[in-house]
Parts: structure tokens; sequence; C-alpha cells
């Protein structure tokens, strides 16, 4: 088989990638996929992905980190979307694209064609926003934004609570102004999820330019010297090549889009040879730079009447109908997201940019939903938005079925754990604010508040990732560069990539939209290149 264009991966970028590159009928383009289609019901409702995120499954890759010397030896939960879609597929939706200033950071850094001005327009096309229409959002893209359609009536103390601690309002966070306290936006569109797969794939596939391979797993990148000419796939038990006349595109995801290419010879030398892999390209920044949103939840009990989820039998027989309620109408309780409210602050006031984001979230939360408790309850994330901390993802062995080595180095940076610190005392405060007092019973995993040896030592053991792992094929032109600003692997002809993982710096949000952005301009890159 051969086409103009090979993408591998059908996440939040290739997915995107696949739709506007083959909008050309003149071009042929082929999507390969590890997992499969999106026909789950726990993937169209939103309230769904609770179900999918706390384990291993056809929908979730569910890595673990090597241990964390900064979380007491922990090994980080390190959940990752399987199928058309991605991680788009398994995330709690929450559409946010991070600050201005992350975007003419990367400008700074030489990347010419990134600074803010240059990405608005790409996350405008992409975007219909329901609820915001002005000079930053865009209507009648096929990803859908839109305001909660059953929000918890605790948001609004939530909010009020932040305002009481110094966050201003601010109900567009992804406007004119970052800063302050909202409900969230999420991707949803009639009641349910809007991932990349349904937004951009889902309306093509009648197209007979495009060619969507699933449950095909790449196993390399095949090379004419160093000229990428196609993929090894494996599929259904069988192995075959699939040939790119123009261009491969790696969308794989920040941890196997590095994985792919060590395995394919392009890698730092000695690490390649040490597995036995020939190399093509001795390229030392692949899978470097990895850095991740660090964070740590705190909990309440609260009463069956707080309108949060819950274990107990109320609350199952309220579930109950709140299903029968979903599959007729597309509203209710299955719409939400969970995470419905938040914040966007600065730790500092001589700071230009908010530093750390709270999520809060409309049940308690432990351990990415994997310990679960009695009764009913509110969480919040306190997130630290520009870690300085850099991991890495290695190889564990030339077997390409085989999960990557993943080292993010959690809170071995001691500023991070310094601001951590200070965002969990800022967050604490807003939860133990007057506003939320009615609701607010027993505190999950108690501790002494004041006591900073406590609150240190309570981070170490809890603290985890908030699921935006970027930067492993940093985008730049130093040494530890993998792709230049039109996303073309350095030393390499024919070979992109596309996805979180050219980030050369970590965005002041979440990382999805993102996400969907660099696979939208990566299509304009592509095609004034095809």
């Amino acid at each position: 088989m051969e086409f103009d264009v090979v993408i591998i991966g059908g996440g939040s970028a290739g997915a995107v990638l696949a739709a506007r590159l083959s909008e050309d009928k003149s071009k042929q383009i082929c999507l390969i996929e590890a997992g499969a289609a999106e026909r789950s019901v726990l993937v169209k409702a939103p309230a769904g992905f609770v179900a999918i995120m706390p384990r291993k499954s056809k929908l979730n890759y569910a890595f673990d980190t090597l241990p964390q010397a900064g979380l007491n030896g922990r090994r980080s939960y390190q959940p990752r979307g399987r199928g058309l879609g991605g991680s788009s597929s398994i995330n709690a939706m929450v559409y946010a694209r991070g600050h201005r200033w992350d975007y003419d950071n990367w400008a700074a850094l030489g990347n010419e064609g990134w600074s803010y001005d240059d990405v608005l327009p790409f996350f405008k096309k992409s975007e219909n926003n329901e609820n915001f229409d002005n000079e930053f959002h865009g209507q009648g893209g096929p990803l859908n934004v839109m305001n909660a359609r059953s929000p918890c009536k605790l948001n609004a103390p939530f909010i009020e609570a932040c305002t009481q601690n110094g966050i201003p309002r601010n109900a567009d966070y992804n406007g004119a102004e970052q800063e302050g306290c909202f409900e969230y936006q999420f991707t949803h569109k009639n009641g349910e999820r809007c991932s990349a797969g349904k937004a951009f794939i889902a309306p093509n596939l009648n197209r007979s330019n495009l060619h969507v391979m699933t449950q095909a797993q790449v196993t390399r990148v095949l090379f004419e010297g160093t000229r990428a000419v196609g993929v090894r796939v494996s599929q259904g038990g069988q192995s075959k090549d699939v040939k790119a006349r123009v261009e491969v595109v790696l969308s794989a995801g920040v941890f196997h889009s590095p994985q792919l290419l060590m395995l394919s010879g392009i890698g730092d030398a000695k690490q390649l040879r040490s597995h036995g892999i020939t190399v093509v390209k001795d390229l030392p920044g692949v899978g470097q730079n990895l850095q991740d949103h660090i964070d740590i939840v705190h909990g309440f009990k609260a009463p069956f009447s707080s309108d949060t989820f819950g274990v107990s039998i109320p609350f199952s027989l309220r579930f109950v109908a709140a299903m029968f309620e979903w599959a007729k109408k597309r509203s209710g309780l299955l719409t939400t997201s969970y995470a419905e409210a938040g914040a966007f602050f600065r730790s500092s006031p001589e700071l230009s940019v908010p530093d750390l984001q709270f999520i809060f979230v409309r049940a308690l939360v432990d351990d990415h939903g994997r310990k679960m408790h009695l009764g009913h309850g509110f969480s919040c994330h306190t997130t630290l938005l520009r870690p300085k901390a850099r991991g890495e993802v290695t190889l564990n062995s030339a077997d390409p079925y085989e999960a990557p080595r993943i080292d993010p180095k959690f809170l071995q940076n001691e500023e991070d754990l310094k601001l951590l610190m200070m965002g969990a005392e800022t967050q604490l405060r807003v939860l133990m604010s007057a506003p939320l007092a009615k609701w607010r019973g027993e505190m999950l995993h108690a501790f002494d508040i004041k006591d900073k040896a406590a609150l240190e030592e309570d981070i170490r053991n809890r603290a985890d990732t908030q699921y935006h792992p970027v930067g492993t094929c940093k985008m730049g032109n130093d040494a530890n560069a993998v792709v230049d600003a039109q996303l073309r692997v350095h030393g390499i002809e024919g070979l992109r990539v596309v996805d979180a993982s050219i980030m050369p710096t970590l965005v002041g949000g979440n990382t999805n939209a993102p996400s969907i952005m660099i696979g939208e301009k990566a299509a304009d890159l592509i095609k004034q290149a095809i």
C-alpha cells in the first residue's frame, strides 16, 4: 500500500491532521491507529470517563513511571488514551489553551511562527463555541466547545470562596485574560463527549482518499538512507509495509512518538546501540525534556444534598434515573465532566502570568479514582503550571510492544515543591472558606494544615500528574531539539512529529486544546509542502 502521507496515531493531533490533509482530494492519506474506533458508551457519555481513567483497558494504556524520589519512591500513574481520539476520548474534556505568554515564549526560543498571534487563528479554526463569539473564539469549526449542560450547585460557592481569597471572577479564561475563577468550558456536543475522533474523523470516514487503519501497531519507520519512506505495521497478526510517497508523520503522543523514533534508529546513539538498534540518526534529544503538571488534591466529605457524586444508596437510585435521562434526552447528571469549576492564579502579585491552577471536582478524588470512599464529597486539584523539573522517556528494550521507561522526575526540583506547597496552602484556605461551610464535612487525608512539614509530607505521599505530559520531541534549534519550527525531524527527510511531544515548554493550562491546535497548524505547514 502506498499513500502520499502516512500518519501514525489517531489522537488529538493526528485526527485533526488526517481530516485536514484529506480535504485535498488529490492526496491519498493513511491514518494508522493502534486502538479501535470510538464506540463505547463510556466514551460517549461525559461522566463515563471515570470508569476508564483508573485502570488499563483497550481504551487506556495506563502507564506507570519509574519510582519517583520526589514522591517518596512512589510510581506515578500515567493514563493515556488508546483508539481514535486518543486521550481526548478518556480525558475530563476541559477546554483550556494556556496563556498568551506560553506561545510568545515558544517564538522567543527561536520557533518562528508559534507566537500567540500566530497560533490563535488555528485555535479558532477548530472551534465552534456555543457561548462566546468574539475575537478570541471561533464558530463553525468541528470541535464543539460549551459550558456545562447540568452544572453542580457547588460551583457557585466555590467561585465565591475564590473571590474571597483574592482571585477575581473571569468567565472567559481563554479570552483577553486568563487569570480568574470560573466554570470551565468543555469539548461536549449535544450531551456527548466531542473528542478529536468524533469531531474530525467520524464525519469524514466516507472520503475515498482517507484510509483509516485501526487496531494496527506501527513497529518502526522505514528509511532509505536518511529519508523516511513508510512504516512497518502489524495488524491481525500479519506484518505489512505502508509506503509514503511524500511524508511520514508521528502523532503517537508524548510517550510513543519518541519510543517509535528510537525503535527506528533515531535517538541517542549510545542508548540505541545498547538495545541492538541500528542508528539512522544520532539525535540525543529524543525522549528528553519531559515535562508534566504535578498537582495535589484535597477533598472533604459532604452531604448527599450537595449535588456531588458518591457511594450511597440514594445516589445509586439517582444514578440509575440519570442513565435513563441521558439515554433519552442526552441531559442530566451523566453530562458532567466532574471537574466543573476552577481558577488560574498567581502565587505572587509580582508575577505577570498565573503559575497555579485550581480544578474543582464534584466528587471525592483519591489516587485517580482508584481508591473509593463511602459517602459524598468534593475535591480540588492545585496544579503547578510551569514546573522546572525535566524528565525523560527511554527504552526498556527493542520490543515495540513493551512500554517505554517514563521518568518525569516529579518534585526533584526544590522550587517546584515550594511553589506547589504555596498553591496547596491557598487551596486549603479556599476550601475552608465560609461559602463552602454549609457543605464541608470531614477532610479526607486530614493533617494539621498549619504544619508545613506535614503539608510537605502529604504532597510527597499523594501528589501526582494532572495528565499533561509534553516535550519529548522538543521543537527548536538547540542541541536538545528534535524537530524544527516546521516540525521536521532534524537531519531526516520526509519525517515530522505532530503532537504534544513537540512543545518546547509546558503551557500554563490543560493540553488537549493546544494539541488540537498543533494538528491544525501542522496541516497548514504540510499542505504548503506537498
